[in-house]
């Protein structure tokens, strides 16, 4: 996990004089916060069976291995994409194909609600069309709001390059589960900059 947040400091050091360095949009978007508090972990683990050291070690390298890495960094990175290209139609598709991978009823529900809850305080910023069109769809009900996605629309609208906006994320989502995991997650995690080279690197159609 340290290695982790180190790396997040010193992306932000580098960058701390670069229109939307990351230190400049964490100040601005406190309210981005809410976008990573609702996570599948925490959704997950609510939910759970978990009775000892070794089920908590088997969850989270579940979660890592079948939810984060996987399913949410891509969904952030390819919605970031879109969202900076104007691909309207493209980042409604993919809010769709979301759904299909959101199987737990609690989570689908927390990231529904919180996604939407960050888009509505979005609206008044008028000049983006990208993001018009899709809370018109959401209003519409072609789309959802997925945290996720939404994350990834409000990186792009701050022109946060997408490897802090993801590392932020993974840090933040990791850290933000109970206490009691934070020392077992640690070691798990030091792989984690080497995924988000790899979804950096997937195509985005």
């Amino acid at each position: 996990m340290e290695q982790v947040l180190n790396q997040i400091r010193v992306s932000s050091a580098v960058t701390s004089d670069a229109p939307g360095a990351i230190g400049d949009l964490l100040q601005q978007l406190g309210s981005m916060e809410d976008l990573v508090s609702i996570t599948a972990a925490g959704a997950l683990l609510r939910n759970a069976t978990i009775t000892n050291v070794e089920g908590l070690a088997v969850f989270i390298e579940t979660y890592l291995e079948q939810v984060l890495v996987p399913v949410e960094l891509p969904a952030i990175y390819q919605a970031s994409f879109h969202a900076s290209h104007n691909h309207c139609r493209e980042l409604i598709a993919l809010d769709c194909s979301v759904a299909q991978q959101l199987t737990v009823p609690q989570f689908s529900s927390a990231s529904r609600q919180v996604g939407q809850m960050h888009l509505r305080r979005l609206r008044p910023i008028r000049g983006e069309r990208v993001l018009q069109r899709y809370l018109d769809a959401v209003d519409r009900g072609e789309a959802t709001g997925w945290h996720t996605i939404v994350y990834g629309i409000t990186l792009a609208l701050y022109s946060l390059p997408p490897r802090q906006g993801l590392m932020h994320y993974a840090y933040r989502t990791m850290c933000g589960t109970e206490t009691d995991c934070r020392d077992i997650v640690s070691d798990m995690c030091q792989d984690l900059p080497q995924s988000i080279q790899a979804t950096l690197a997937r195509p985005t159609s």
